[in-house]
């Protein structure tokens, strides 16, 4: 589909230390490892309406943590089907000790509805997991 992510590479610290995290997470979601490098490993979404890859990979610059404030990714966040899925996922990141940044909630200041979970990998980047029908049926602005 027009518009839509092809792929997005993560880097981190370790990819191999961070394995379980992404595997877990974008299991949940549905991404299956699909190949294993040098750098780190990718995990792919297919679907009958479209592909996206995922790329985890080691960072050249490793003195630095992660800051989400300076240039450079802010957040990743994926759509969830529901209200359920949001919670499923939360219970998932507490199962495997993930931190959570902001517990399941309503949050309408990015809309109504929008419910979320915010959490961090192991490097500190931020993630979100978001279930908003309006924009899943195509009526958010």
């Amino acid at each position: 589909m027009r518009g839509s992510i092809h792929h997005l590479d993560l880097t981190v610290q370790d990819p191999w230390a961070s394995r379980n995290f992404y595997a877990s997470v974008l299991g949940f979601l549905g991404y299956r490892l699909v190949d294993d490098h040098p750098r780190g490993f990718d995990l792919d979404l297919k679907t009958p309406e479209g592909f996206c890859s995922v790329g985890i990979v080691k960072a050249h610059d490793l003195d630095r943590p992660h800051d989400r404030y300076s240039p450079g990714l802010h957040h990743v966040a994926w759509t969830a089907e529901s209200r359920d899925d949001v919670d499923a996922l939360h219970a998932l990141l507490l199962e495997i000790g993930a931190e959570i940044l902001d517990a399941p909630a309503d949050y309408p200041r990015y809309g109504d509805p929008y419910y979320a979970v915010f959490f961090a990998d192991p490097d500190g980047l931020k993630l979100e997991f978001v279930y908003s029908p309006r924009a899943i049926d195509g009526s958010a602005s």
